[in-house]
């Protein structure tokens, strides 16, 4: 069984957009004074608290002060990432849940306040995993949802992939010989002898290159 997370060091990270005022700090602030009374409760040493103003929480990527934050509990100089609320973290539970199997795998503790999420105790590891469940539903539901679109897409007679980008004469040519009987090999191999560019620029010829491109213009 997994050891959970001990630790006496905390980071702390708070976030808030350009909408919410950053540049003023409002937010920033009240964040701060949760996870200071937090730690202090707690008795943890608060090594610092990370903070990214005017930033975004649709994605975790692009957010300096997030990295350094999670840079400090991945590197050992704190063993827990606390934050105030968890769209301050992320408003992505996809993101979340990777997050949280970042801090299993690398054995740090994940706090956030307004959710009771604490991977230090079994009740709030208990919450995070429930959440974890959620997100891997919600991908679930992604992909299936775009199997659904490119099904309906496929029987509407959309064609789907990259575009072949082959000059019309070519294509012409690969018809007529085509429909001359010729194999898609003798096709390929007649290109390839004349040194014509593949759809995509590619040196050689194939039956199954060949074949795309009939299949495009059907």
């Amino acid at each position: 069984m997994r050891k959970r997370p001990e630790t006496k060091r905390a980071a702390g990270y708070t976030r808030v957009s350009t909408d919410e005022q950053a540049t003023s700090g409002l937010g920033l602030k009240a964040q701060r004074t949760l996870i200071e009374a937090e730690c202090e409760r707690r008795g943890w040493e608060l090594v610092q608290v990370f903070e990214d103003a005017g930033a975004s929480g649709k994605a975790v990527s692009g957010r300096p002060a997030l990295a350094k934050a999670l840079g400090a509990v991945r590197g050992g100089e704190a063993g827990a990432l606390v934050v105030a609320k968890l769209d301050r973290l992320s408003r992505s539970l996809l993101d979340f849940a990777s997050l949280m199997e970042s801090a299993r795998k690398e054995a740090w503790a994940l706090v956030i306040l307004d959710l009771g999420v604490d991977t230090t105790t079994p009740s709030g590891e208990m919450i995070a995993n429930v959440m974890a469940t959620f997100a891997q539903f919600e991908r679930r539901l992604i992909g299936q949802r775009t199997k659904d679109a490119l099904a309906v897409k496929r029987r509407e007679g959309v064609k789907l992939g990259r575009p072949v980008m082959v000059d019309e004469a070519i294509v012409k040519r690969i018809t007529r010989e085509r429909r001359r009987g010729r194999s898609l090999r003798k096709i390929a191999d007649g290109l390839n002898e004349e040194g014509v560019g593949t759809a995509h620029g590619g040196a050689m010829w194939h039956a199954s290159t060949v074949k795309a491109v009939l299949d495009r213009i059907r």
